[in-house]
């Protein structure tokens, strides 16, 4: 049976960067599940490559049609912003996959999929590392929206507390202080959990 490895962490750990050099290093194979949220497109950003971007009706059908395994509702300045799984067709279970995700949904893909297929990748970094290097991505932005960075970076201290962490059994973490380094090991960790 194909494996999930299912990468989380707070925001501007370096997520993105981690889950674009394992699918370009291509030593797992890995197909990637394209999650869904009903927030405006960024610069830069394609349908169907980083999201499939809809709105509220199309995340009600899809609830409707019981296809949603998991969903995250965000109160943003900007009105609610949904993020959710959807299972579409994408995963099946010979393949191995890659996402990225929170710890909510992790928990509740673990229940969908089951433990032993999920691979867990907390990724983290400090806080003022975290911080600049959020500032400094929604400074390259159109229309910065810094008051949506703020409440987002605040957030991630509630969603990412260590109570959760231990209840969602995250047993390790990975710090993302040097990219390579954090990199190589968490190609490691992968391939021991792979067998």
């Amino acid at each position: 049976m194909g494996k999930i490895v299912y990468i989380m962490g707070k925001s501007s750990t370096g997520k993105d960067t981690i889950f674009k050099e394992l699918i370009r290093k291509n030593a797992f194979n890995f197909k990637t599940i394209v999650s869904y949220t009903t927030r405006p497109i960024r610069e830069g950003e394609k349908d169907g490559q980083e999201y499939f971007f809809t709105d509220e009706s199309g995340f009600n059908k899809l609830k409707d049609e019981g296809k949603v395994i998991e969903d995250r509702c965000y109160n943003t300045i900007h009105g609610p912003w949904r993020y959710f799984t959807v299972d579409d067709g994408q995963i099946n279970d010979r393949d191995n996959y890659i996402t990225i995700g929170t710890l909510e949904s992790y928990v509740k893909i673990c229940e969908y999929y089951g433990n032993n297929r999920i691979i867990p990748v907390l990724v983290e970094l400090d806080d003022g590392v975290r911080l600049q290097r959020a500032l400094n991505r929604e400074k390259k932005q159109d229309k910065p929206k810094y008051e949506e960075m703020c409440r987002r970076f605040l957030a991630d201290s509630a969603d990412f507390s260590e109570e959760k962490i231990q209840s969602a059994k995250i047993k390790r973490r990975f710090y993302n202080n040097e990219l390579n380094v954090c990199l190589q090991e968490i190609e490691d960790y992968i391939h021991e959990n792979m067998e």
